[in-house]
């Protein structure tokens, strides 16, 4: 089918700027495109090409691009000129030459954002369709489009004020920022630029809100200042900063008041000097923003941000996409007011969790506690002197890379972001510390205390919640980089923070499951952060080169403590979560633990828990087993089947029967030739175990099917199957290393699958739950939709910061206040009740209630089937007392077996 002329085609391009005349540096060296010269493409390909200003050699390539992209296409598509636009838009970026901007090709095949980056991804029809720089450059459009959508939302609800405020803070951003994707050093440079505008506005176009935080009296110039006002400047004037103004933007918007001011005088007034604004009364030129911006555009090539002023349809999503603000349905409840729920957006998601880990650090100090001093003082090396020596060195090195990543002007941020993980530090290490003084009946801890290694790891740890909490949860590319360093600074995502401190990914991972346990109040996305980037570290990061893993390993094989890293016994046997910090940093040997030889296997009623067996004399005698290391393999373990089980369950349903032969196969290769993990990763191990297997067994899988279904999975990266290493310092595909390194070493083991005595299965690993729990999860009462009960939080919740879900809270055993209250929430149980009984005397059949939305989730609805007549009060007590006491009970069961522990 021919595709479909579009009508709007020319008026689209009219406008669009040759973007080659003003930032090619090619320009005289491209010929001019005409239709002679390419008379093998199709006539609109063409026409598409020169009205993008692209060269003739891009045109070349593009085509031979489309035409691979049409091979494996079933049928030509209607919109063909779309899939050119992607076609050229990946060459360019592989080419790098500097031909149009993202937005110019949007405009020429009349998509938004969202639409061509998702048919760009399409593209990837086999391994080298789509290359590592256009995969990264359309994720950085992607991360940097969501960020100015989400501020871009935020301003226009903030007021109806004038495109060159919007202007001025794009312009702002781009020169104030590296990282131009950071949501809150953002936000506060937008609150910035409001403070301006709205302090030079007319107080009566003011809200009364902002009318009335406007400083009334203002600083006049001093007599000196006009004096010297006709004399060259030496240094530009500080900016009136209104003060107070930018107290209530800060308030209002959930934002710390300090930050915004420390962006305001350290980048901000920076920014106002460049445009000779700082005391200007005036508003600035639209003209002059608008032409600066235009340059900043067309240098970077990527979306231009004026066009969500102007409502263009290539930024905006569609509406129903945005969310609006939910009411909390009361129609039981006439007469009171009905509560708006604020929508949950990026920003408020932001600027909430920022303040609910201020709120859970306001009484820890910048300095040791006193309690945690005693600990100190009790050790035979008093540790005080060097955690601050140490302290003041990791600040001074955070503070720097923090100012090289995001901004130079943004090294006092760092500083502030530092100071929060200090407190949280000292936070955590004293509760650390009275567990240990429980568990072990001991106050000398002064081997971990002057542990190094320990404090910078607890000190990242805390950092990175710190970083997560401000910047969202998101990592650098999975934690996978294919050769060669890192990109100049590109972001502060893990693993960042072990390149700032140099911190080896083993000994940073020891530190983790501590420290989740010891602050039971962070919140379940940080959680689920921290225990994701223990699985990056298990999965890549442990195993770059220098690592102290290797060294481990070798220590383990060579000196006899183990044939086995880990016993196959101890697969299907519950993961004990009860290691310490102090266990793993301070304990590298178990104690009375020994490995038995091959020759004495383990039994139930072996004694290889509790005593060695007597060895010849000439025998080696076996040193004990690593007990960082050996939790570290069990955790390995378990997370590689977890992971194979998923990639079988798509691909090998109806071949079960090779599920456990896979693991055999990759058990053996983790466990016996660990050299193959050296900056690998252990998905490349997995896939082509699957694959090893497969071919000895008859079955019919192809590598690319296999990659296929990778790429479905959860926390994947194009990277791990695209760049994988070979030999030192070259990389190909995974075809090309299972060929060349995989198969070749494993060769002899691998045909052994397919023989008539075929190796021992490995046991299955038990895959438990997460080790992380969170007991502040609300749970459902059942036979309830709309009633949920939790464990009693922390009493800092005042009214003042608490949303309106969750202002209706109950707290059992202490005082209530007024009986109205409980008037309310009889109300709401009996409220399913009342409204059953109506639907009886209309005569009708009962409809579904719709849940009164008191969880977070705010997902499902009722579905009728558990509302009914003989639904009472006294009913719904029960059911609330019943499950109070399962968890009770539950508590109790957790804290005996801790005991045990």
């Amino acid at each position: 089918m021919p595709p479909k002329k579009r009508n709007s085609g020319t008026t689209q391009t009219k406008g669009l700027k040759p973007a080659a005349e003003n930032s090619s540096p090619d320009k005289k060296d491209s010929p001019e495109l005409s239709l002679k010269k390419h008379r093998d493409k199709d006539v609109e390909f063409v026409t598409l090409c020169k009205s993008l200003h692209v060269t003739g050699l891009v045109c070349d390539r593009a085509w031979t691009l489309w035409k691979t992209v049409q091979e494996s296409l079933d049928e030509v598509p209607d919109s063909q000129t779309r899939l050119w636009g992607a076609c050229l838009f990946v060459t360019v970026t592989d080419m790098d030459v500097a031909c149009f901007t993202f937005t110019q090709v949007l405009k020429a095949v009349n998509l938004n954002v969202k639409q061509f980056t998702a048919l760009v991804r399409k593209l990837d029809v086999n391994l080298d369709t789509i290359s590592t720089k256009v995969n990264s450059a359309l994720s950085r459009l992607e991360k940097k489009y969501d960020v100015t959508l989400a501020l871009y939302q935020r301003f226009e609800k903030e007021r109806e004020t004038i495109r060159s405020c919007w202007t001025m803070f794009l312009l702002a951003k781009g020169r104030v920022l590296q990282m131009e994707d950071d949501l809150v050093i953002s936000f506060q440079l937008l609150l910035c630029t409001l403070e301006l505008f709205i302090k030079r506005c007319p107080p009566d176009l003011l809200q009364p809100l902002y009318k009335s935080s406007i400083s009334k009296v203002q600083n006049p110039p001093t007599r000196t200042s006009r004096r010297n006002q006709s004399k060259v400047k030496s240094r530009p004037p500080e900016p009136e900063v209104d003060v107070q103004l930018l107290e209530t933007l800060s308030k209002e918007n959930g934002c710390n008041a300090d930050e915004v001011k420390n962006v305001y005088q350290t980048s901000f007034s920076a920014f106002l000097d460049s445009l000779d604004l700082s005391r200007s009364p005036d508003f600035p030129q639209v003209n002059e923003l608008d032409q600066q911006y235009e340059e900043n555009y067309l240098k970077s090539r990527d979306i231009d941000g004026r066009l969500f002023f102007d409502g263009d349809e290539t930024v905006l999503v569609p509406k129903v996409e945005i969310s609006q603000e939910e009411r909390t349905p009361k129609k039981n409840l006439p007469d009171e007011e009905t509560i708006l729920i604020p929508p949950q957006t990026p920003i408020r998601a932001a600027m909430t969790s920022i303040q609910q880990l201020r709120g859970e650090l306001i009484s820890t100090g910048d300095q040791p506690s006193t309690n945690l001093d005693k600990y100190f003082k009790n050790c035979t090396v008093d540790p005080t002197q060097d955690v601050l020596k140490r302290l003041e060195t990791l600040e001074q090195t955070f503070s720097q890379r923090f100012g090289q990543a995001v901004g130079p002007r943004c090294v006092i941020l760092g500083k502030q972001r530092f100071t929060l993980g200090v407190r949280l530090y000292y936070k955590v290490m004293e509760e650390m510390l009275k567990s240990e003084e429980k568990r072990l009946s001991v106050q000398n801890f002064s081997k971990l205390l002057n542990d190094s290694t320990f404090h910078t790891s607890l000190m990242a740890c805390a950092l990175e919640v710190v970083m997560a909490t401000y910047g969202g949860v998101s990592f650098k590319t999975g934690g996978y980089n294919p050769g060669g360093d890192d990109p100049a600074e590109a972001d502060v995502c893990f693993p960042w923070i072990l390149d700032v401190f140099r911190l080896s990914a083993f000994d940073f991972y020891k530190v983790i499951e501590s420290f989740i346990k010891a602050e039971p109040t962070l919140s379940k996305d940080i959680v689920k952060h921290l225990e994701t980037c223990e699985n990056l570290i298990m999965e890549r990061i442990a195993w770059r080169t220098g690592s102290p893993l290797f060294e481990l390993l070798k220590q383990e094989h060579e000196g006899g403590a183990a044939e086995q890293v880990e016993t196959p016994a101890s697969f299907n046997q519950p993961l004990q979560h009860n290691h310490t910090a102090a266990d793993l940093y301070l304990s590298p040997v178990r104690p009375g633990h020994r490995v038995l030889p091959p020759e004495f296997p383990a039994t139930p009623g072996s004694p290889a828990t509790s005593q060695v067996p007597t060895q010849a004399a000439s025998q080696t005698p076996r040193h004990p087993k690593s007990n960082s290391l050996s939790l570290f393999y069990k955790k390995l373990y378990r997370l590689a089947y977890s992971r194979l089980k998923i990639l079988c369950s798509y691909l090998l349903s109806s071949h079960s029967e090779l599920e456990p032969i896979i693991w055999t196969l990759f058990q053996h290769t983790l466990q016996h030739e660990y050299e193959l993990m050296r900056d690998r990763h252990l998905d490349q191990l997995m896939m082509s175990a699957m694959y090893a297997i497969c071919k000895v067994k008859s079955v019919d899988l192809r590598f690319k099917t296999i990659v296929t279904a990778y790429k479905n999975m959860p926390n994947t990266n194009q990277e791990t199957f695209k760049h994988v290493l070979i030999t030192e310092g070259h990389y190909d595909s995974i075809i090309v290393f299972y060929n060349q390194v995989f198969m070749q070493k494993l060769k002899t083991n691998i045909l052994q699958y397919a023989s008539t005595r075929p190796p021992t299965l490995s046991p299955i690993p038990q895959i438990p739950r997460s080790p992380y729990k969170f007991p502040n999860s609300p749970l459902r009462v059942p036979g309830s939709n709309n009633v949920y009960i939790s464990p009693l939080k922390s009493p800092r919740m005042s009214p003042g910061i608490m949303t309106p879900r969750s202002r209706m809270l109950v707290s059992i055993g202490e005082s209530f206040g007024l009986s109205s209250r409980f008037q309310k929430i009889n109300q709401m149980v009996n409220s399913s009740e009342r409204s059953f009984k109506r639907t009886l005397d209309l005569g009708s059949s009962p409809k579904p209630l719709k849940r009164l939305r008191f969880d977070m989730d705010g997902q499902d609805e009722a579905d009728g089937s558990k509302s009914g007549g003989d639904s009472t009060l006294i009913q719904k007590l029960a059911e609330m007392s019943s499950t109070r006491s399962r968890m009770q009970e539950q508590k109790m069961k957790e804290d005996a077996e801790a005991k045990k522990e």
